[in-house]
């Protein structure tokens, strides 16, 4: 027989079922946009096997236009269009073409970087640690040698510790040697208290939310993309959408070279 107390739900119930209930509508939502992110993915590939070499055919006709133009009139304006439309068609040269070697993708080398600012490029010497910095450091080996625990976990921490007192004894630091010295007699950080059930379900919730904020600005950056805004003008058949802005083109390209044949015939 059970007791009227027995039958009570546990506190955390209904948050655990809330959590569940939040779960699976995530899961369901970055499965939507997922999906969407692949037909927008699909189609730009698409988009620019399909209908790129129009674009740069466009490109290119726009430029020998400007430079016919520029040609009968002798105008300096017109002159400046034509190099701004050439520049348009013409490929830029990688960073490293730029820079001849002074610079790469993750920044300047540590050569150029040296001369720019009248630097050494060696690395400067080791001067030999200040008797204060080699009495801290004898002090702190001493008491956080790692020799001196009897559990794994403070062994652990007097390791982490201590490669830290060699670096910094190795560099000279007295000043964080000091600071080393006073962490140290500050002793280890207290445990931090275990959150209960319901504090992790509400972390969980919080959680949660915040991944389908993040998803939602996902999603949205997506559909207010070019291609995603075509996409969403034909989503149930893009191909006839990628036909509809070929034969634009061709129109556009045919237009282009009749007022370029008449510029120039």
């Amino acid at each position: 027989m059970t007791t009227p107390e027995a039958e009570q739900p546990r506190p955390e119930a209904r948050l655990e079922q809330a959590v569940r209930a939040a779960e699976q509508a995530l899961i369901e939502f970055e499965i939507a946009v997922e999906t969407f992110r692949v037909e927008v993915e699909n189609f730009s590939r698409l988009h620019h096997q399909k209908l790129g070499p129009m674009y740069a055919r466009l490109d290119e006709l726009d430029a020998q236009i400007a430079e016919a133009r520029a040609a009968r009139s002798g105008d300096p304006e017109d002159k400046r269009k034509a190099a701004e439309a050439r520049a348009r068609v013409m490929p830029m040269p990688g960073v490293e073409e730029l820079f001849h070697g002074w610079m790469d993708g993750e920044g300047l080398f540590p050569e150029a970087e040296a001369m720019l600012t009248d630097q050494s490029v060696r690395p400067p010497q080791r001067v030999r640690p200040s008797e204060e910095a080699r009495k801290l450091y004898r002090e702190l080996a001493r008491k956080a040698h790692p020799d001196l625990a009897q559990e794994d976990a403070e062994r652990a921490r007097r390791e982490e510790f201590i490669t830290r007192v060699n670096a910094a004894y190795a560099r000279g630091e007295v000043a964080l040697l000091r600071e080393l010295a006073e962490e140290w007699a500050a002793g280890p950080a207290p445990a931090e208290r275990s959150p209960s059930p319901s504090e992790e379900l509400y972390a969980r919730l919080e959680w949660l939310a915040q991944r389908k904020e993040m998803l939602a600005l996902v999603a949205r950056e997506l559909e207010e993309s070019a291609i995603g805004s075509m996409l969403r003008m034909a989503p149930e058949d893009p191909d006839r959408l990628l036909d509809e802005i070929a034969d634009k083109l061709l129109a556009d390209v045919a237009a282009r070279e009749a007022e370029l044949a008449e510029l120039v015939g």
